[in-house]
């Protein structure tokens, strides 16, 4: 019962980052940006999708064990830090790769200490939440498959900012 509830609540959350990321795109794109890292985006998408289906098979595949509590409440707490790094970026923020030329980098909120929070947290994510229901395959599996995406990932964001 934890789970579809907690599966539910990740669903939901996802879509909801979903709906800032268009927003921001239309109005990014009204606003002359260019967008990068196409070829890569579809693979990142797939990544997450196969994230979420490995959740749902690999917790009905194995006996349902009592939920890591602490765990819960570290995801909690880097939902928190995700609001945080969304709100720092305001209009800026998406799941894909914008530049408005001209317009200087976002230096406020988690972007003072560090070049790129959000992956940080996407990082902690992949490897937490499998691990919240003792999903060990998917955060092994997906902890690694994360690491090689976002090495191109960053390495195309880096290009242009």
């Amino acid at each position: 019962m934890y789970f579809f509830i907690f599966i539910s609540f990740l669903i939901l959350l996802r879509l909801g980052e979903l709906l800032v990321a268009k927003r921001n795109e239309k109005w990014l794109r009204e606003n002359g940006a260019v967008e990068y890292g196409q070829k890569h985006y579809p693979v990142i998408v797939l990544l997450h999708v196969g994230f979420f289906l490995s959740l749902i098979i690999e917790y009905f595949l194995k006996t349902p064990e009592t939920p890591v509590y602490i765990l819960l409440v570290i995801f909690l707490a880097l939902i928190v830090l995700k609001i945080q790094i969304i709100s720092s970026l305001g209009k800026y923020w998406n799941t894909k790769i914008f530049h408005i030329s001209g317009i200087p980098l976002v230096r406020k909120g988690l972007y003072k200490y560090f070049k790129h929070p959000n992956y940080f947290i996407v990082i902690l994510e992949i490897a937490i939440i499998p691990l919240i229901f003792h999903l060990y395959v998917t955060a092994i599996v997906f902890s690694i498959l994360n690491a090689a995406m976002l090495s191109v990932r960053i390495k195309e964001e880096n290009k242009i900012l």
